[in-house]
């Protein structure tokens, strides 16, 4: 397997924007399930729910990271081999 500069470039980019995708996506899902929630009464109920809302948190970064830092270091190799080519990546 090669590794070349542009890819993990590309890989950076991807996570870079998957981090910054992060936030909002958690915003919409901490939201909708505090919606869905109602509101936990007891504190087992509100402890077993930020738990929950931890793992999700924890998943969506897992999974933004790795889809895209991976759709990156694609795109990077791609644009990589054309330049290597002697082409231009906008042709």
């Amino acid at each position: 397997m090669e590794y070349s500069l542009p890819a993990w470039l590309g890989a950076l980019a991807g996570t870079i924007v998957a981090v910054a995708l992060y936030v909002p996506a958690i915003r919409f899902v901490d939201r909708r399930m505090r919606a869905q929630s109602g509101g936990p009464v007891t504190l087992e109920e509100r402890e077993a729910f930020e738990e929950k809302l931890s793992v999700v948190r924890r998943l969506i970064l897992g999974f933004d990271i790795a889809i895209l830092a991976t759709l990156g270091y694609w795109i990077g190799k791609a644009i990589g081999a054309v330049g290597a080519a002697g082409g231009s990546p906008l042709r």
